[in-house]
């Protein structure tokens, strides 16, 4: 896809523009007690949703070259995001993704399906480094100006600073935006660091089979349901036997 197309995702601006390697430990003197505040300012905010407004979600997806796979299968699942969050109130979603060495781009918001379908189908994955420090800045910054429910994201690798990450979450958790991370494989480090995002933000991690597309199809359900309508919503589509809402209830309750 080109930049000077009207619809064309626009780039995420960030104050730190070189991905940094991590050795995947968190530093000794990080606090707990820093992190026990961040937790406990978070649960005192408000509900998910307010009456009468359609959900908002941002979907993160890491797009460098190993992602083509998943990519592809998440073309055809993100459909079923609509549909869950449709029988609850209604979604509209933002695609936000990143590649090769410094892009990462955010969509315009969209309320169909067919037109996520379409940005994403013209997005192709390159080489690159992760930019996941973006994707949390971005959507601290996005639902400043209107709530957004939930951030996915979709990834398999990690190579970032871990205490960057921590410190955006927790950011992006004061906001009262639920990071729910979704890793591919099984990587010990991008597992921590997942983990630690989904903590921070009071979000919560799901780990899935690489080429598992109905174990991805449950997360994301869940997750368009809790956008839609918050935990009652989650627990409700758990009760009807989802086990991604399962999952994500378990972490939440």
């Amino acid at each position: 896809m080109t930049k000077d197309r009207p619809d064309a995702p626009a780039p995420v601006q960030h104050r730190d523009q070189t991905a940094k390697q991590s050795t995947g430990a968190l530093r000794p003197e990080s606090a707990r007690s820093e992190i026990d505040a961040f937790l406990n300012q978070v649960r005192s905010l408000a509900p998910a949703r307010e009456s009468g407004r359609r959900g908002r979600l941002i979907f993160a997806l890491d797009a460098t070259m190993s992602r083509q796979p998943t990519w592809d299968a998440a073309c055809k699942l993100q459909a079923d995001m609509f549909r869950e969050a449709g029988a609850i109130g209604g979604l509209d979603v933002q695609l936000i993704y990143f590649r090769g060495l410094t892009e990462c781009r955010a969509s315009q918001w969209v309320s169909q399906p067919e037109n996520l379908g379409r940005l994403m189908e013209r997005i192709d994955c390159r080489g690159g480094h992760t930019q996941i420090g973006k994707i949390l800045g971005h959507a601290r910054k996005e639902s400043q100006g209107l709530k957004v429910q939930a951030l996915v994201f979709v990834g398999d690798a990690m190579e970032e600073a871990i205490d960057d990450l921590c410190a955006s979450a927790g950011e992006l958790g004061l906001t009262g935006v639920p990071a729910f991370m979704f890793q591919e494989g099984d990587d010990a480090v991008t597992e921590r660091a997942f983990r630690e995002i989904a903590r921070l933000s009071r979000g919560a991690y799901c780990r899935f089979s690489p080429g598992a597309a109905h174990e991805l199809a449950e997360l994301l359900r869940a997750a368009a349901a809790y956008a839609a309508g918050g935990m009652k919503a989650l627990s409700d589509l758990s009760a009807r036997h989802g086990s991604g809402a399962a999952k994500l209830l378990k972490q939440m309750s």
